[in-house]
């Protein structure tokens, strides 16, 4: 486990809210120089503290409306491989995340659709035809809440 001091803290805690920041912005910000606060991020990087920087994309501004959470439970564990159930789920373009769980159901997938007729259609023809899918429940998203997490 990586050691963080309060700076780390905040350069983590300012890239989480706009990972498009500059070295030289950050280091505004912190009171440090551009390339102190270069280093430090760098420094994060490489101690895997860090998994690169993501664009954040709304999916409702390009039409998908609908989120809903799927929890999977497979039938014939054995007979389907869980990477094969997970290669096939994963190239379904609507499933944004696949994530294998522990409890009632064994797979989590976050779906995006345009309208729930949409989230219908993806869920009769490409989830329930996967092999090894048996029971399903959904969860429709109703409105969400980003949070800062363990760097509060």
């Amino acid at each position: 486990m990586t050691l963080l001091d309060d700076i780390d803290r905040a350069i983590l805690r300012a890239l989480v809210a706009d990972a498009s920041q500059s070295a030289g912005a950050i280091g505004r910000a912190l009171g440090l120089s551009q390339p102190a606060a270069w280093r430090r991020i760098r420094r994060l990087e490489e101690a895997g503290v860090m998994r690169g920087r993501r664009l954040g994309v709304r999916p409702e501004a390009l039409g998908f409306g609908v989120t809903v959470f799927l929890g999977v439970k497979l039938a014939t564990k054995g007979r389907v491989s869980l990477e094969d159930f997970e290669r096939a789920v994963a190239a379904i373009p609507e499933v944004q995340t696949v994530q294998h769980v522990l409890g009632l159901y064994d797979y989590r997938l976050r779906v995006t659709a345009r309208d729930l007729a949409d989230f219908e259609r993806v869920l009769r023809r490409r989830i329930m035809t996967l092999p090894g899918v048996g029971d399903v429940e959904a969860n429709v998203l109703l409105s969400e809440e980003r949070r800062a997490g363990p760097l509060g």
